[in-house]
């Protein structure tokens, strides 16, 4: 377990606990009692880098040390400094449910021979097993991904003794794909005019007048013109 300390929370705004360094939480969970407490926020956040959200923390609060996870972790939006931390605490004696990353390892054949497109469709699994049990990530190796379109699934993962996936197991972890070619501009076609020009007229009829300009009279037959 990766272990962390925490006090009581003090009587102060949030805001102000963390310009004094603090970060606010809260515990919760198996057989403990909602308790506000605060961290700080360096000791905090080595502690969220070891462990993330998938593996124990043994956390000392105020003397009592219960095993918790990161359950729910706010990062402020403009610092994206971590803001607030929910712990959520275990009994070791019974199964749960939680977020566990995935690791890509190796390299793809597809990649590199045949200049394919990786595409990692989905970063974590949700796994059940005892909290000892918990995996900190699932290592998945991309040397299966040997050809265009060639997929790893959720039944291909590999597992720990003790641990169940809970997705679908025909889920697509990550796949290969060809890259899209750029579009050919299709050469002129005889006779069909270009796009922006006007049509050039068929033989024995007249070009239609230019925008603006008025159309030409017409000659009676024996040359007399149209009286105005």
């Amino acid at each position: 377990m990766v272990p962390l300390t925490a006090t009581a929370r003090a009587k102060e705004t949030a805001a102000t606990l963390r310009r004094k360094g603090q970060v606010p939480c809260v515990l919760y969970g198996n057989e403990v009692q909602n308790s506000p407490l605060q961290c700080v926020y360096n000791d905090l956040f080595k502690a969220y880098v070891k462990a993330g959200e998938s593996t124990l923390v043994e956390l000392d609060a105020g003397g009592k040390k219960v095993p918790v996870l990161f359950h729910a972790v706010q990062f402020d939006v403009v610092s994206n400094r971590i803001a607030h931390v929910d712990f959520y605490a275990v009994n070791l004696k019974k199964e749960i449910e939680a977020h566990v990353p995935i690791h890509f390892e190796g390299e793809s054949l597809a990649v590199k021979e045949l200049a394919a497109i990786f595409v990692a469709v989905q970063d974590h699994v949700v796994v059940r097993c005892l909290p000892t049990a918990l995996p900190h990530h699932i290592p998945v190796s991309l040397e299966k991904l040997a050809k265009i379109h060639d997929s790893i699934l959720v039944s291909d993962l590999k597992m720990p003794a003790g641990v169940t996936v809970k997705d679908d197991p025909t889920a697509v972890i990550a796949t290969v794909q060809e890259q899209r070619k750029e579009e050919e501009i299709a050469p002129p076609v005889a006779g069909v005019p270009a796009e922006g020009e006007a049509a050039a007229p068929a033989e024995g009829e007249a070009a239609a007048p230019a925008e603006g300009e008025a159309p030409a009279k017409e000659e009676k037959k024996g040359g007399k013109k149209e009286k105005d």
